[in-house]
């Protein structure tokens, strides 16, 4: 019951529709970015929400900018290239839409650590999906882009990148949100090019070079820095004041 009127607050609602037009804004940028660029430098790009959610954070908050947090989230750009970028580093109008993704996911991952820490996630992450699915129904019916059959195959993809890539992931992402600071949330999701590295060596059979290890190790430190190396500093003034 508690939960109940929960989901159907008020500011649920509105915070929760602000979170779902950034959503399907961000995705349909990283879209329209892949036709394009490459998927390498989409990624590269779209992953550089990671120094941008700090500089938010500053601008319109006014919060202080961690030299830890920023060090961590260079060394996981810094990672990503690695991971990412190959070839031709020139400029296309592909690029820049990816570029505008990366400033509507920081926004999406300052929004949600902010609006967490009163709201419901899950009732908060409910009403940013159904937002997110009615503006995009509502664009494809405007465009009259709906498919008269959809084939079975695709039927499979649809389900499992709605369900476990985007649904469940987003719901635990959310809940995580009420637990950490929104720059140390991004360094922690720019692991996704880690995971995306894993999973093609193990199952794709790429293989797997010295330049994609060191772009997993820097991605890691840059957790660490963010993550340990505050509490640590801590404890040495700590010891150095007893």
């Amino acid at each position: 019951m508690c939960w109940t009127k929960q989901k159907i607050k008020k500011s649920t609602i509105w915070k929760g529709a602000i979170l779902g037009a950034i959503l399907y804004i961000a995705f349909v940028l990283q879209t329209v970015g892949l036709q394009y660029t490459t998927p390498s430098k989409n990624a590269f790009l779209t992953a550089l929400n990671v120094v941008i959610v700090p500089i938010i954070a500053y601008l319109i908050y006014k919060r202080r900018i961690d030299r830890f947090e920023i060090a961590g989230s260079i060394l996981a750009i810094i990672g990503i290239s690695f991971l990412s970028l190959q070839g031709s580093l020139t400029i296309n109008i592909g690029d820049v839409f990816s570029l505008a993704c990366a400033v509507a996911f920081a926004f999406d991952i300052f929004y949600t650590n902010l609006f967490v820490q009163k709201e419901d996630a899950i009732s908060l992450t409910i009403v940013q999906f159904i937002t997110a699915s009615v503006i995009s129904v509502a664009v494809v019916f405007f465009q009259g882009g709906i498919p008269p059959a959809i084939e079975k195959e695709a039927l499979y993809s649809l389900v499992y990148l709605a369900v476990f890539s985007t649904a469940i992931a987003y719901l635990f992402q959310n809940m995580a949100h009420q637990y950490t600071t929104a720059t140390k949330a991004a360094i922690i999701l720019s692991t996704e090019a880690v995971f995306g590295m894993l999973l093609s060596v193990l199952f794709l059979h790429e293989a797997l070079t010295g330049r994609m290890l060191m772009g997993a190790a820097l991605i890691l430190v840059a957790i660490l820095l963010a993550e340990v190396k505050p509490r640590f500093h801590k404890k040495m003034l700590r010891n150095s004041r007893s």
